[in-house]
């Protein structure tokens, strides 16, 4: 079967105020695959990634020019709620970012907020999306328990529950393992390759290894511009461009 066609962005521009951040981008992301985003810090790839699901509508005097598709809605349509439409594409970000609640709430929290009032359909969501995040047993006993409590590595995959709680289709994750240990680190990536088999999710990274061991494409940035996505074995081993060869072989970035 052909892979389906999930998100894409054709021909993006992104602008802070008069400087263009990001020129013409146009990838296809893939249902249950996971996309990598690398390059040298400064080429725009977190800035991609967060026009994904328009977190760049919250700095003032940014804009944005061309398409991102969700399914079949552009998602910068002056008619998309874009409350929903984080709904449906949710973020991890590169700190753990729990709320100062217990455990249980911090899943919770979400479910009330997209109208769910019953209290034993909000206790299964929990309990499932904890699971989903591999991370129920360590935390079955301590529900009622702050968050704050938890290690760097727990606080990450509890925010990875707290997003997969509300289903997204699309899950972005910006540098989700960076500041974690490697065993914590080891975690989110085999957390990462569970979730690819029924989302589609879409990691910034600034280790080539780890994208190398996780995703299925990677999209090589440079300086605002998409030099070459391809699938990552082909891209590790065989880049097109010698830019994409010199920064995976070390010489820059």
């Amino acid at each position: 079967m052909e892979p389906v066609v999930k998100m894409q962005t054709r021909h993006l521009d992104f602008f802070y105020g008069d400087f263009q951040a990001l020129h013409d981008i146009s990838i296809d992301f893939m249902e249950n695959q996971v996309t990598a985003l690398i390059g040298p810090s400064g080429c725009g790839k977190s800035t991609y990634l967060r026009c994904l699901n328009r977190m760049n509508d919250l700095i003032a005097g940014t804009r944005v020019k061309g398409q991102a598709i969700l399914g079949t809605d552009n998602i910068y349509d002056p008619s998309v709620d874009v409350v929903t439409l984080r709904r449906r594409v949710g973020m991890v970000f590169q700190k753990p970012n729990p709320f100062p609640k217990s455990i249980f709430e911090n899943i919770a929290y979400g479910l009330r907020v997209n109208g769910i009032k019953d209290k034993a359909a909000i206790a299964r969501q929990v309990e499932e999306s904890l699971k989903q995040a591999a991370i129920w047993d360590e935390v079955k006993n301590r529900l009622d328990s702050s968050a704050l409590g938890l290690s760097g590595g727990q606080q990450q995959r509890l925010c990875i529950a707290r997003a997969l709680a509300i289903k997204p289709e699309v899950l972005l994750m910006d540098e989700p393992a960076s500041a974690l240990d490697p065993i914590a680190t080891q975690k989110i990536e085999e957390l990462i390759a569970k979730l690819s088999s029924r989302l589609t999710i879409i990691i910034v990274t600034h280790n080539m290894q780890q994208a190398a061991r996780v995703s299925d494409r990677t999209a090589f940035f440079y300086m605002g511009k998409l030099v070459e996505i391809n699938d990552t074995r082909v891209l590790f081993s065989n880049p097109d461009f010698k830019q994409t060869k010199d920064y995976i072989s070390g010489r820059f970035g």
